[in-house]
């Protein structure tokens, strides 16, 4: 049974297998991202939020998905470019993946069920869906779309968690 954000392995948009676990003690956002949508410039507002936030504890985190109406088509190779190229992106992306339905990954299969505020368990709702995950890799708070990276709403809870030490320790690197 899954209990936190550090018990799963993603590939990222390189194509090799990073292990969470090397985010445990970081505050993480994790974004479920897309190329052509209307949130796409969310893109620049999280690179201001990580590059703003980053010594203090924060990492962001990208998952590229094409599951609402086709926005992000791209290979890997792709999104990485147009991401660095329109962005300047350096927050670490993810391998494009499936954030709903039958073919839905696992980690977003468990980022949905978990118990969130302001938004509660539940599919995802369309791009840039964003989870802010506590020091000791817990989801505590979710948010749709519609709420921009540097909203008063979500930096608020980001300054919160970041003044929080964890509550269980991270897991050893041995």
């Amino acid at each position: 049974m899954t209990q936190s954000l550090y018990d799963f392995t993603m590939t990222d948009i390189s194509g090799k297998p990073v292990s969470l676990a090397g985010y445990a003690g970081k505050v993480v956002l994790v974004v479920n991202t897309a190329s052509k949508c209307g949130f796409t410039p969310q893109y620049k507002g999280l690179e201001e939020l990580y590059r703003a936030y980053r010594d203090s504890g924060l990492v962001v985190l990208g998952f590229p998905a094409n599951n609402f109406f086709f926005q992000e088509p791209g290979s890997d190779g792709e999104i990485r470019q147009f991401c660095t190229l329109n962005y300047g992106v350096t927050f670490p992306m993810f391998s494009k993946i499936s954030v709903k339905g039958k073919n839905r990954s696992p980690l977003y299969k468990w980022l949905t069920e978990q118990k969130t505020t302001p938004e509660g368990p539940g599919a995802i709702s369309w791009n840039f869906n964003k989870f802010l995950v506590d020091r000791s890799g817990r989801p505590v708070y979710r948010f749709g779309s519609k709420v921009e990276p540097l909203s008063e709403e979500l930096v608020t809870a980001l300054k919160k968690l970041l003044a929080e030490t964890p509550s269980v320790a991270p897991p050893s690197k041995d």
